[in-house]
């Protein structure tokens, strides 16, 4: 029998996920390693729609906060719903950082910065293997799927 999170969503199971995962996206969800600048899918991707953690697939990001930093990572300068991630103090390569992890399956997505555009001033540096994304039309789709369920 699958358990449930507190939020209804069944809880994702490591094993099934190491054979569903990329061993990039393995890596960086799980071992919370960081993809090469540049290289990941979504770091010049700016379609309409919605970027959704890989591992459990909650919806994180929407595109109209995602912006150009010119950093080599997807950068967002807010969270879809705060209570979706979880903010963690990150002190791995002699530096101190802000981790931003998945709320629900506690995958490493990336880390939070105070250098993004006004108003916020926040710049959410996201690795491209720990998420997913859905365009307008797929996530307008899913959701009449689902109310006929």
């Amino acid at each position: 029998m699958s358990k449930m999170s507190s939020d209804g969503f069944k809880k994702v199971n490591k094993d099934e996920l190491k054979t569903r995962l990329s061993e990039e996206q393995w890596r960086v969800t799980q071992e919370k390693a960081t993809e090469a600048p540049f290289t990941g899918v979504y770091d010049k991707h700016f379609e309409a729609g919605v970027y959704l953690c890989v591992c459990c697939e909650q919806e994180l990001f929407e595109s109209e906060t995602k912006f150009d930093a010119g950093c080599g990572w997807p950068a967002f300068n807010e969270v879809l719903a705060r209570e979706r991630v979880r903010l963690v103090r990150d002190e791995s390569r002699d530096q101190v950082r802000t981790e931003v992890v998945c709320a629900r399956c506690d995958a490493h997505l990336g880390h939070v910065f105070n250098d993004g555009p006004p108003p916020k001033r926040k710049r959410f540096c996201i690795n491209s293997a720990s998420i997913v994304f859905r365009s307008v039309e797929e996530r307008q789709a899913k959701a009449r799927q689902a109310s006929k369920e």
